[in-house]
């Protein structure tokens, strides 16, 4: 598997990276499910569980693992209700559930035509993920292909929860190539483009994880994600600028992701982040640039010609000393001649 590193700059005899402060506050883990999503009617079920659990979770939860079985949809539901309750809310029931033998007819359930049992069956599976012991289980068990199925034809909930389950398989590097040929990427470009804020932030961080892979960053790039990338930090409000823009960064090392971005309007959309955005968007946006400009004159002029050269001028001068860095760098290949034997070649700044 070819896993890419953000790329090193060497530009005229000077060596920078473009690497990124911190993504850590971007991109918050996928966490557990909200519990304000269970109907009211299981309350009072909810609440003797919880009482219970502490004095005799063993045996409760071998009977929970013997219901997920049961020929009645509604024992099976229960008892992935439960489980998904159980694995949410003490993390070392995770464990105690996944040894019990609970995984395999979890993943069952999520190829059920009942939406609730499916979206049952996909949270637990998500909440039990929150153990790393369980990952690698989950997915030689045969998780990824349903999972990637409830992203398709879940509820909202489940298709969030699909897309957090899929993002903490992915933290094991061999499952991300298997995600990607799974059919993962256009399904989760979907939902950052049409899903609801959750479900934005929740695709934009599996999107992440998946294209540190070379071949899923041309996935995304076919998935047309550079549409709702642009549109995301365009939008001010919307609170996702950070996440697209770091998404972003992985995917514009490939060619095919600057000439996508290009043509979706995405220079004119950068160049206002430099103007306007938060310290750590400029800095994004400027490497982004970086890499738009280092062998294309074309879009070097395009770049100019949206009057990037005044924000660059003013971030070089009070910026961090990273964004300073390369705010300086970007200027000197936008004002090199266009024309011309002195034009820049490729060679002239190399990864």
């Amino acid at each position: 598997m070819e896993t890419e590193n953000r790329a090193n700059f060497t530009y005229m005899g000077r060596s920078f990276d473009t690497n990124y402060n911190d993504d850590s506050s971007a991109f918050s883990d996928c966490n557990s499910d909200r519990s304000g999503e269970f109907p009211t009617t299981s309350s009072q079920s909810r609440r003797l569980l919880m009482a219970c659990v502490s004095e005799n979770s063993d045996d409760l939860i071998r009977q929970l693992v013997a219901d997920l079985e049961s020929c009645s949809i509604d024992e099976q539901k229960q008892a992935a209700m439960e489980i998904r309750l159980l694995a949410k809310n003490k993390s070392e029931n995770r464990l105690k559930i996944a040894k019990a033998g609970a995984i395999r007819p979890l993943i069952s359930l999520i190829a059920s035509s009942d939406l609730q049992l499916q979206e049952n069956g996909v949270t637990a599976i998500l909440n039990l993920s929150l153990c790393d012991e369980n990952k690698e289980l989950i997915a030689s068990s045969g998780a990824i292909k349903p999972l990637v199925r409830a992203l398709k034809t879940g509820t909202p909930t489940a298709k969030e929860n699909a897309a957090c389950a899929l993002l903490r398989l992915s933290q094991i590097e061999e499952n991300k190539i298997a995600i990607g040929r799974s059919g993962a990427i256009p399904l989760l470009v979907n939902l950052l483009e049409a899903g609801g804020i959750r479900g934005k932030k929740d695709a934009s961080t599996a999107l992440y994880s998946l294209c540190s892979v070379k071949e899923n960053k041309i996935r995304a790039v076919e998935s047309r994600i550079m549409k709702p990338l642009v549109e995301l930090m365009a939008d001010f409000g919307s609170n996702m600028v950070d996440k697209s823009a770091y998404v972003l960064s992985l995917l514009v090392i490939a060619p095919e992701a600057r000439t996508a971005l290009v043509e979706e309007g995405g220079i004119p959309v950068l160049v206002e982040i430099i103007e306007v955005g938060s310290q750590r968007q400029k800095e994004i946006a400027v490497a982004v640039l970086l890499h738009v400009c280092e062998d294309s004159v074309v879009y070097r002029t395009m770049v100019a010609r949206e009057g990037a050269i005044p924000p660059l001028v003013a971030l070089s001068q009070s910026g961090t000393n990273r964004a300073k860095q390369k705010a300086e760098t970007l200027i000197e290949l936008l004002r090199q001649p266009r024309s011309g034997s002195t034009a820049a070649r490729t060679s002239d700044v190399s990864v």
